[in-house]
């Protein structure tokens, strides 16, 4: 007998639940074309060199790799066997997409893209195999406008669906280079410096040094590090600016100030924080995550990745993204007993099974109009246990119910 379950970290989705995730989408959505952002696709499968191109992190050691077919399979060598795999996350596919379609694209091209990925990762809660991400981006801008807008819609998207009081985190790539420069590392330890210094919240400073010696750099170092962090995430932005005065340029403080100053809102926080890495190793500027009290991940993400599309093109084109964890944002909701809307009324015709074509032909008549006046009407036969059709047609959310009897004659049940 087949399994009739689905793949280890991926799920079916019922209908209810998929009712509120297309709705949560349709808000975002139109949040994100309000702001000026046009909605784009691209394959769900890249070329595996695309993919491998060292640009996504670790995400790149959980790529689903699409084997060669025919006799590409039969003549490949081993470590030849893949051509294609399926997209890890929709930043690398947007670089492409843009690279290729550059010249039929506007100067500042501002872009929705909503889609699944797919990771080989270890299934936990909240975390799945396949996976809907959501992401909004802005090619060509180079000025730190383009954070200001990123962080704007994403904020306001978040407000729109039910969700306040969460925290907007930020951070630059330049002040962690300048951390770890000014603490003594050398610049080919500054990956596992940012790795170590992101787990500060978790592990404690202690927990960070005992890590970067365990890697094998300078005790004093890392104290130097943990000291430097810690005077800037009591002292804010200003503090930072003060203490790297010479190593990181005064400009990038100066734009991340305004960032902070043009989002302030009364519906979330938006602060300074030194010790936010971001994973992916594409980032080369401002970069930003959103926390939601009580849920111990991030629920969105992004980051300027500049040089990126240089890789596509010869020469580089300013580029930033903010992604929603749609997941994440789901549970969130559901958990808080969030249900869709009901934007349409949804009537229902119970039809006895005794009815005569014409009877029924009638009714068919009457549940096209509902529709045509836009509602939702659907047509079901009576079954004998009509309590427990009642019960489920009313769980669907239909709050008019028609019997139809053998005799034609419709009644609405109480």
């Amino acid at each position: 007998m087949l399994s009739k379950t689905p793949p280890k970290g991926m799920r079916d989705i019922l209908p209810a639940d998929l009712e509120l995730r297309q709705q949560i989408l349709n808000t975002v959505r139109g949040v994100y074309t309000s702001y000026g952002f046009t909605e784009i696709e691209t394959p769900c499968v890249e070329d595996i060199k695309t993919l491998t191109s060292k640009q996504g992190g670790d995400n790149e050691k959980l790529i689903f790799k699409i084997l060669k077919r025919g006799e590409k399979l039969e003549n490949a060598s081993q470590d030849q066997l893949c051509d294609l795999g399926l997209r890890y996350d929709l930043t690398v596919p947007l670089s492409r997409y843009y690279a290729n379609n550059n010249g039929n694209l506007p100067n500042v091209f501002k872009a929705i893209q909503i889609g699944n990925v797919w990771r080989a990762e270890r299934p936990q809660k909240g975390r799945f195999r396949q996976f809907v991400q959501c992401d909004i981006d802005i090619i060509g801008e180079e000025s730190c406008m383009a954070e200001m807008e990123l962080i704007s819609a994403t904020t306001t998207a978040l407000a729109k669906l039910g969700l306040n009081g969460f925290t907007v985190k930020i951070n630059d790539r330049k002040i962690l280079k300048g951390l770890a420069q000014k603490a003594g590392f050398a610049e080919e330890n500054f990956d596992n410096v940012f790795i170590a210094l992101d787990k500060l919240d978790k592990i404690g400073s202690e927990g960070v040094v005992n890590e970067l010696v365990a890697e094998g750099m300078d005790s004093t170092n890392a104290q130097t590090l943990i000291s430097l962090a810690n005077d800037i995430s009591q002292q804010g932005l200003q503090k930072a600016k003060e203490l790297l005065d010479g190593v990181v340029d005064a400009k990038v403080f100066d734009d991340l100030a305004t960032i902070i100053g043009v989002n302030q809102n009364d519906n979330f926080k938006i602060k300074f924080d030194c010790t936010l890495v971001r994973g992916m190793n594409y980032y080369t500027g401002p970069i930003f995550e959103i926390a939601v009290d009580g849920f111990g991940v991030s629920v969105a993400g992004g980051g300027r990745y500049d040089n990126m599309l240089g890789r596509f093109l010869n020469r580089n084109v300013p580029a930033c993204g903010f992604s929603i964890g749609f997941e994440r944002i789901f549970t969130i909701l559901a958990e808080q007993g969030k249900k869709a809307d009901q934007t349409r009324k949804k009537v229902a015709y119970v039809v006895d099974g005794r009815c005569n074509a014409q009877i029924i032909a009638d009714v068919f008549a009457k549940a096209k109009q509902v529709r045509e006046q836009g509602d939702i009407c659907l047509v079901a036969k009576r079954i004998k246990n009509f309590g427990y059709l009642l019960e489920q047609l009313r769980t669907q959310g239909y709050t008019q119910i028609w019997q139809v009897n053998e005799r034609g004659e419709v009644r609405i049940t109480d």
